[in-house]
């Protein structure tokens, strides 16, 4: 544990403030324009430790059409519907959100038959679905403004569970290094930003941003999309991708410190409470919650004869 405990603990202060990081880059620029520039700077980032150390970007035509999809469902849409969320919620609601990628994934994983259906695995998913609606809050008013950004951040963890299908159907058996794989996916997702951002109508870069603002994207790619990258292979080498995904469970605890204590950001009661239920889910599905066995009854040895014993 104390090979790989602290790169955990780093990593998930990383993507725990990696929402809080999102928020005060909205201040100044688009979500496409975050989108951008996080990967930007992560492809970078990555690009340098993939020459430093001796490796190549793959060659294979085939290869980089599968990238050029999952960046689309891993990278370019999630990264900006998490802004697009935060334009309307709190940065702690959007860690929460985010929160359900396995659930997510789980889904995804059995509607493709990649995964098979048990009933723990049911159990996991019927906890999860409980623990949205109670952060949702389903017995009382939704705004308009707060459905429509928790639907956005829903729908960011729900990219992230079709990717994580796609990557292991078509990708990841092609035996490339992890590093290898996440610089190439964030090529692919920066070269798409770089023609969908100006489609859309919105200029790549803020030149006039704020210090703060570019503190911010300097942060969320060379930190929260480049190194994370890097920290979190190296966990799930030392110990599993299981363990490694336990992440998961860290992640609100650090977006809500940062969110209430430097953005003021308040918590409603059902919403870390639905958080726990929801991580109480994933639990259950990754076999973290031991199941109580059934007690055996052991028969009792017959007495041996008297005489039996005198034959002896």
């Amino acid at each position: 544990m104390r090979r790989w405990l602290p790169s955990f603990i780093l990593l998930a202060l990383i993507w725990g403030n990696s929402f809080f990081f999102i928020k005060v880059a909205l201040g100044s620029l688009h979500p496409l324009q975050i989108s951008f520039g996080r990967m930007a700077v992560g492809a970078l980032t990555l690009l340098v430790a993939v020459l430093a150390t001796g490796r190549r970007l793959p060659r294979d035509p085939r290869l980089w059409g599968h990238f050029a999809v999952a960046s689309i469902v891993l990278t370019t849409v999630p990264f900006t519907l998490f802004g697009y969320g935060e334009q309307h919620v709190s940065s702690v609601l959007a860690a929460i959100w985010n929160a359900t990628t396995p659930l997510c994934t789980l889904l995804f994983a059995l509607l493709l038959r990649s995964e098979k259906a048990t009933a723990t695995r049911a159990t996991g998913l019927g906890l999860g679905f409980a623990g949205v609606m109670v952060v949702l809050g389903v017995w009382q008013p939704i705004s308009g403004g707060e459905a429509v950004g928790s639907l956005a951040c829903f729908g960011a963890a729900a990219c992230y569970g079709v990717g994580g299908a796609y990557m292991g159907r078509f990708i990841i058996p092609r035996g490339e290094e992890p590093i290898v794989l996440a610089a190439a996916q964030l090529v692919a997702g920066t070269a798409e930003l770089a023609v969908i951002t100006p489609l859309a109508g919105v200029s790549l870069v803020e030149f006039d941003a704020p210090l703060t603002v570019w503190g911010s994207i300097v942060a969320l790619g060379a930190f929260g999309t480049g190194i994370a990258y890097l920290l979190l292979y190296g966990i799930q080498r030392q110990v599993g991708v299981t363990t490694g995904s336990a992440v998961t469970y860290l992640i609100p605890v650090f977006a809500a410190a940062s969110g209430v204590v430097f953005l003021g950001e308040h918590l409603t009661w059902n919403q870390p409470a639905g958080a726990l239920v929801v991580l109480l889910g994933i639990a259950v599905i990754q076999g973290m919650v031991p199941r109580r066995r059934a007690r055996r009854t052991v028969p009792p040895v017959p007495a041996v004869p008297a005489e039996t014993d005198a034959a002896a």
